[in-house]
């Protein structure tokens, strides 16, 4: 039996959780849901967004399923998420995009990972605001050393990338590669330009794809991974890449597939992993039963992978392709006729169905 840590999540974070909780307990894998809240609820019931039993919790169980959440507007954090993997160093961010058959999408057959640094970069949140003194001192030390003048109304935002947190994702990146026997891992940046900083990231990843003769390494500037993303997508394999190109290429690659509603994620440190989808908590579509729990569940089948239940997994993503080859039992964004759409709970009965044929 495994015991997991259940975040329901805001908005419609309970509906997807639920319906992925269903479909997981249906694979005949045993489970015991730590269930926690964290987010817009938490605020609500203990004054924080992520109250101490939570991590707790996470840190006990070292796995948990989680819907997406709300950051509370007034809060200190600027984002729940990026404080939860700051705080549990939840360093890589692993999200495959995968075309299913019956997907809606002019591409056929692609199946690209994105492996996302999630601790620095820009997301590391140290920022200076315009006018504050501490951004003038900032400004003065910059015209000191390097005797460029920055406007004086300037807001500054610090891009950190350092060598012992590269290092670390793109071992992740090949390790992952090596794991799920894929053949090329490609590192994207914009070293011709930021020279120091995503070229600090360029070297270290040449230097760790030393480390693996078994593998073949690329790299690529950022602006025309974008481009060949849209025309010829099936030259990638794994993409490695800094936290904010990340966060935007993994979007990119997930609109190649057929959107957010199939896309799954998972967030990873070592020895605690959150599996969740990549999508928002959507506020004003809760309690409708309208939203597709598909990324949901697809990340409930990456943590029975990462929990060594490799059959069970591969049972459950089957079941849900089925279901969505079929055609008949989808939510309204992978409908041609939106009025045949199901709702996110008939989504879950109709995988479930699949599990038991």
């Amino acid at each position: 039996m495994h015991r997991i840590t259940f975040i329901p999540g805001d908005g419609i974070g309970p509906e997807v959780a639920e319906a992925t909780r269903r479909v997981l307990e249906a694979t005949g894998v045993e489970f015991q849901w730590d269930t926690v809240i964290i987010g817009s609820q938490a605020q609500d019931k203990f004054g924080t967004p992520l109250p101490a039993q939570a991590l707790q919790s996470i840190r006990k169980n070292k796995v948990a399923l989680k819907g997406p959440v709300t950051t509370p507007i007034g809060t200190g954090f600027r984002s729940v998420n990026v404080a939860l993997r700051k705080i549990l160093d939840l360093y890589a961010c692993l999200r495959p995009c995968k075309i299913y058959p019956g997907i809606n999408t002019p591409f056929r057959d692609l199946d690209i990972v994105v492996i996302r640094e999630n601790t620095e970069d820009l997301y590391a949140g140290i920022e200076f605001a315009r006018g504050d003194s501490e951004t003038k001192q900032l400004l003065d030390l910059v015209h000191d050393v390097t005797r460029e003048e920055i406007r004086k109304d300037s807001a500054v935002s610090l891009k950190v990338i350092s060598q012992t947190a590269s290092r670390r994702i793109v071992k992740f990146a090949f390790e992952y590669a090596r794991q799920n026997g894929r053949k090329k891992v490609t590192a994207v940046h914009k070293a011709n330009i930021l020279k120091f900083s995503d070229g600090l990231f360029l070297d270290t990843a040449r230097e760790v794809a030393k480390e693996y003769n078994d593998l073949e390494f690329s790299d690529t500037l950022v602006d025309a991974t974008c481009m060949e993303l849209v025309r010829k997508p099936h030259i990638f394999d794994v993409l490695v890449l800094p936290n904010l190109y990340g966060d935007i290429i993994s979007d990119l690659c997930a609109g190649l597939v057929g959107g957010m509603g199939v896309a799954p994620g998972a967030n990873i440190g070592d020895g605690v992993a959150i599996f969740e989808p990549t999508h928002g908590s959507a506020p004003k579509y809760a309690g409708q039963n309208k939203t597709n729990p598909m990324a949901t569940m697809l990340s409930g089948a990456m943590m029975l992978r990462h929990l060594g239940e490799k059959d069970s997994a591969d049972k459950l993503e089957s079941a849900i392709a089925e279901v969505i080859a079929e055609g008949r039992n989808v939510t309204y964004d992978l409908k041609l006729d939106p009025a045949t759409a199901v709702g996110t709970s008939q989504v879950a009965d109709a995988v479930i169905e699949m599990l038991k044929r």
